[in-house]
């Protein structure tokens, strides 16, 4: 029998070193997380403050955070072709985040944002879709590198990086828009993805994988394992009826459906909070978005660094129905307060409470999700709820641009409220019928 030569050793394998999984992790989300910051807060809220019409942003929102609901078309593609030397998914993470950046160098030909809103949404539509791919891809990389008992925490990590990169961008890009204008804002967010490009570059997920094609001439190891060699042999129809199965299992559809209105419940909120503070008590546009990205993104960090804790350590089960609780409570609770928003301190503590929202949910829900996923389509399978969850923001801002020419946003407080409260029945019962959510179990 040949013997195959051992990898040398490399320090920064993901299969191998657990610090480096949550590093990695951290600013994949990170690098999804600025630009997104960038376009949907501080742009979002300069052109709201400019006197573009709450439907227009809403609008413009939406189309820029549509590629999302779409990465389940990635999913098949990106499980089905796992055989490159480079990794089983670091291929498509590389290649996506190229994409991006080109597609964010050219957002550099706008010169007046407001003027030409038309090419700046398509501009950020195509950054989007390379983004979404990156996103799918590092999905579909998380599932299969994370063992089990780390995805409480390192889902927070991801989270964390996430609305940290997020919360940057609202802050530092709406100060460089007003300070600097619009074409420095650009090129700032452009090198950063250019920087964090490069890091990547220097990843493993395995010790046996190449560095690059072009500085490293070793031997690719060919697939040894029953999984890898799996994982290279199934065809699309075979993925395709896996991911249906996974996907449209009762226990599936019931959980994720309350998932997603869960999320929709706080996008709507959101943004239709976002405009009363800068239409109806005249608040600074960028003062919205400092108080987004600094005080905002400290709470949506910690939050959720301490619920991947209670994640792992309490587990998912009853952190979702508790964070669900918490979040059907506030909401109706600090609607009903509308007659004391004018007061500032009332008005910038609802603020930043609201970002505990958002990762105390994802740190729950997610690794329930990944636990229903069915081996062998696990990319695919999470890639398409990842996908959904992006789409109920989209849904939210959509509605709630729409909704605001006809009623205030303490009237959408509520309704988000009344959702997040049946959310959470929907969630309660279906726990309490599926002991075992793995999907060995026939639903």
């Amino acid at each position: 029998m040949p013997i195959i030569p051992k990898a040398p050793s490399f320090p920064l394998v993901l299969s191998q070193n657990r610090s480096l999984r949550y590093g990695v992790f951290f600013y994949l989300y990170l690098m999804q997380g600025i630009p997104a910051g960038f376009s949907l807060t501080a742009l979002a809220n300069y052109l709201t403050a400019e006197g573009v019409k709450p439907s227009v942003v809403g609008s413009f929102a939406a189309v820029v955070g549509l590629p999302w609901a779409f990465q389940f078309i990635w999913g098949p593609l990106i499980d089905r072709y796992q055989g490159s030397p480079l990794g089983r998914r670091k291929p498509f993470v590389i290649g996506a985040q190229l994409l991006a950046l080109l597609a964010s160098l050219a957002i550099l030909f706008i010169h007046n944002p407001i003027a030409e809103l038309q090419a700046l949404t398509g501009c950020f539509l195509v950054h989007s879709i390379f983004a979404a791919i990156q996103d799918a891809s590092v999905d579909a990389m998380a599932i299969t590198a994370i063992p089990d008992h780390e995805r409480g925490r390192v889902n927070a990590f991801m989270r964390a990086g996430f609305l940290i990169g997020t919360g940057l961008g609202a802050a530092a890009f709406s100060q460089i828009l007003r300070r600097y204008g619009f074409f420095n804002a650009a090129l700032t967010q452009s090198l950063c993805l250019l920087l964090l490009t490069l890091l990547t570059l220097f990843i493993r997920e395995r010790p046996e994988d190449q560095l690059s094609p072009f500085l490293n001439r070793r031997k690719a190891v060919l697939p040894t394992t029953p999984e890898q060699k799996a994982a290279s042999s199934h065809t699309f129809s075979w993925l395709f009826a896996e991911l249906f199965k996974g996907i449209f299992a009762k226990r599936s559809l019931l959980l994720f459906g309350a998932v997603v209105s869960a999320y929709v419940s706080i996008s709507l909120f959101l943004r239709a909070y976002n405009y009363h503070l800068i239409q109806k008590l005249g608040w600074a546009d960028t003062s919205v978005s400092l108080l987004t990205g600094t005080y905002g993104m400290l709470v949506a960090s910690g939050v959720a660094l301490l619920g991947g804790y209670l994640a792992d350590r309490i587990g998912p089960r009853h952190l979702l129905l508790l964070v669900l609780a918490l979040i059907a409570t506030y909401l109706l609770g600090f609607n009903l307060l509308e007659p004391i928003w004018s007061n500032r301190t009332v008005a910038q503590t609802g603020l930043v409470a609201l970002y505990f929202m958002d990762p105390s949910l994802s740190v729950a829900a997610i690794p329930l999700l990944m636990a229903i996923c069915r081996p062998g389509v696990e990319g695919s399978q999470f890639t398409t709820y990842m996908a959904f969850i992006n789409l109920s923001d989209i849904v939210g801002s959509f509605l709630a641009g729409q909704a605001l020419a006809y009623v205030q946003a303490p009237t959408l407080g509520l309704v988000a409220g009344g959702l997040a409260t049946l959310a959470m029945l929907i969630i309660w019962l279906v726990l309490q019928r599926y002991k075992d959510l793995s999907p060995a179990q026939k639903a």
